[in-house]
């Protein structure tokens, strides 16, 4: 057995990451914390292409270990289990271990303040991104009207032959979004903007930077959650077609909805100002 961090454990047929970290570290949330011999991570494509046969690491305080997701507060509120309740028909595509790997790029989502705003935090999430793609089903956004290139935007400018339509589960649009994206999360998106709608971990991590970067003059969703209430998450999402309009638009109400019902799910109340 060749792991230099760990103990060896051997993939059998049916095994999955989540799975062996259920049984071998009391919480399948836990799977990232498994590691390939060589002591590296495991990718979202070595995630989906595990062999019969091949060796994964396991950390030695693994076994009755009590220890949480290394300051992942997301994986702690919202279990496998749970997604898949609240996505009972999402897209294969839309993986739960796409969305923790994701997750981990982000250390203060979910991770700030009380149990309970955390919470709030997570159901407000997931709310939206339920709302932009019909409970996680569609990839990316339907009969786009057009390119979304910004050409007076020279910070990043439109890549010859790409278009920059709404993909991922907050569906990212524009040519500006997707370079400043990129530029976060470490993936050229201005000139491989199709990435959003291929690689699933990447999909989610576009939707967390949206989530978790200010959108000036507008607050994080993540900070306006904590201290404006759900309602300003959807006026910085899609407010100029959602808010203002003198009443409860149909795409708001959904949403308020949806945060409603996950947040039953989640065990806390809702608060206050839901509407934008």
């Amino acid at each position: 057995m060749s792991c230099k961090i760990g103990s060896s454990y051997i993939i059998k047929m049916g095994d999955t990451l989540f799975n062996i970290a259920q049984q071998q570290l009391n919480s399948g949330d836990r799977w990232h914390e498994i590691l390939k011999p060589d002591g590296t991570s495991f990718t979202e494509e070595d995630v989906q292409n595990l062999q019969i046969g091949q060796e994964v690491c396991i950390p030695q305080s693994g076994n009755g270990s009590t220890g949480g997701s290394t300051g992942n507060g997301f994986a702690s509120l919202v279990s496998r289990q749970t997604y898949e309740t609240i996505f009972p028909q999402r897209n294969n595509f839309y993986t739960y271990e796409s969305l923790m790997m994701a997750v981990q790029k982000y250390s203060l989502f979910c991770n700030e303040g009380s149990v309970e705003q955390c919470k709030r935090e997570a159901a407000a999430f997931l709310a939206n991104i339920s709302h932009e793609t019909g409970g996680l089903h569609y990839i990316e956004e339907q009969n786009p009207q057009s390119l979304y290139c910004d050409p007076m935007n020279t910070s990043y400018p439109c890549a010859a032959g790409k278009n920059y339509h709404g993909r991922g589960p907050i569906q990212l649009s524009w040519n500006y979004n997707y370079g400043a994206c990129g530029e976060a999360i470490g993936e050229d998106l201005l000139n491989h903007p199709e990435l959003v709608s291929t690689n699933s971990a990447i999909s989610f991590m576009t939707a967390l930077w949206f989530w978790m970067t200010p959108q000036p003059p507008k607050a994080s969703c993540h900070n306006a959650i904590g201290t404006s209430g759900f309602g300003m998450t959807i006026n910085i999402i899609n407010g100029g077609i959602e808010c203002g309009k003198g009443q409860q638009t149909p795409q708001a109400q959904h949403r308020i909805q949806l945060y409603q019902q996950f947040t039953g799910v989640l065990g806390v109340t809702p608060g206050e100002n839901l509407s934008c």
